[in-house]
């Protein structure tokens, strides 16, 4: 008699953002079993709300930076595999910029960590050789020419169709209920708000800003919470802004855990000509209200970085919620609490950029062996028990 074969490891995967898109992708490659459910439309939540960074320059040597070294090469295989055009893979390079002697210091010495963790890096003391609109009088800044953009949506669309053609199933529409469970407390399947169960060795918590409910209803809490942001758009340009240009505080405040507002001056131009303006973060719940104070506070940041801009008109201004944890890493990995339970949440600004790598790592943890470059092994800092009690509560 022949061994029977193994049966296919079935997954769900709960979120169609671009984490989930990319958990999603990497699983049905490796020949899972994969199904995938939302709420809404593919790539309609944090997602749709994005500037579509895929950035290192922002990024202190740890952790996220090891994830997002991975993510910056699986974005170029993505990239190869399904066409850089069809998710606007751009390899534009980040300028990041100093106000005053003392930031440079600081920003030099923070780029000259992050060099000797792997990114490459370059000095600049005339960045308007660089971006010739910048404002005249800037002491000098870092060349990051590994940073990159997606458009967010196109990301998460590509990711989760390629997906869909190697095995994959999409439903759209679907909120997850509970887990059902057998003995010794396994998962077996996922029933959702209408009343089906979905067959289930595993799920991936991929509900980005709504992981921390996703999480409860599999009895797996994480805490994971939204943070607002606006990001401005202007009227179609010429060509103006060459690369992604930020101020040297931006990376402070990513890492800044304080309540109230802050923003930082990020400045970068897309493809059809617009010119996205951020980025503000202020912990508010899940309040959608415009504020226009703050859209005030970002133009004028702006215009002072790129005096041009003084004269051009905003199109519109869109909010949407970082999901973060209270430590600034991502949640990814296999919760201890409920076998079976794989998060991939709490990205926070990263999660573009962040995709490729977290849906690798998650497909690594499901598979039990390194999958794509991602190995568990080096990645234990991203686990959620760093987020436990040693009695398994959450804290």
């Amino acid at each position: 008699m022949h061994e029977e074969e193994p049966l296919t490891l079935k997954v769900v995967v709960v979120g169609a953002g671009v984490v989930g898109a990319a958990c999603a992708f990497h699983a049905a490659s490796a020949g899972l079993d994969v199904t995938v459910i939302d709420r809404g439309p593919v790539g309609a939540g944090t997602t749709s709300r994005g500037e579509g960074n895929v950035l290192l320059s922002d990024k202190e040597p740890g952790p996220e930076l090891a994830l997002a070294r991975l993510s910056r090469t699986l974005w170029d295989e993505a990239g190869r595999e399904l066409g850089p055009d069809t998710f606007e893979l751009e390899a534009k390079g980040g300028l990041v910029v100093a106000s005053s002697a003392e930031s440079l210091a600081a920003l030099q010495e923070f780029a000259a960590r992050q060099e000797a963790a792997g990114v490459r890096v370059e000095q600049v003391d005339r960045v308007r050789d660089l971006e010739p609109h910048l404002a005249p009088g800037i002491p000098g800044g870092v060349h990051y020419p590994q940073d990159a953009q997606v458009q967010p949506v196109l990301a998460a669309a590509a990711l989760l169709r390629a997906a869909v053609s190697r095995g994959a199933r999409c439903h759209p529409g679907e909120v997850a209920g509970a887990v059902t469970a057998r003995d010794g407390g396994r998962i077996t399947g996922v029933r959702t708000a209408a009343g089906a169960v979905l067959p289930a060795d595993a799920v991936v918590n991929a509900a980005g800003t709504w992981g921390g409910e996703v999480g409860r209803r599999l009895g797996a809490p994480v805490e994971v919470l939204p943070r607002r942001g606006f990001v401005l758009v202007t009227e179609p340009l010429p060509p103006m802004v060459r690369r992604k240009v930020y101020s040297a505080d931006y990376v402070a405040n990513v890492a800044s855990s304080d309540a109230g507002l802050e923003t930082s001056c990020v400045v970068e131009g897309t493809r059809g000509g617009t010119i996205l303006i951020g980025a503000s973060r202020e912990r508010v719940g899940f309040d959608t209200t415009m504020n226009t104070a703050v859209v005030a506070r970002l133009a004028a940041q702006a215009c002072r970085l790129f005096p041009f801009l003084r004269g051009v008109h905003l199109m519109r201004a869109y909010r949407g919620f970082r999901p973060y944890c209270p430590d600034h890493l991502p949640v990814v990995g296999p919760d201890p609490r409920v076998p079976g339970v794989v998060h991939a949440c709490g990205h926070e600004g990263a999660g573009i950029g962040l995709a490729p790598a977290t849906g690798a790592l998650v497909t690594a943890h499901l598979l039990g062996r390194p999958w794509r470059g991602a190995d568990p092994a080096d990645h234990t800092g991203l686990l959620p028990d760093r987020l436990l009690t040693p009695e398994g509560a959450h804290q």
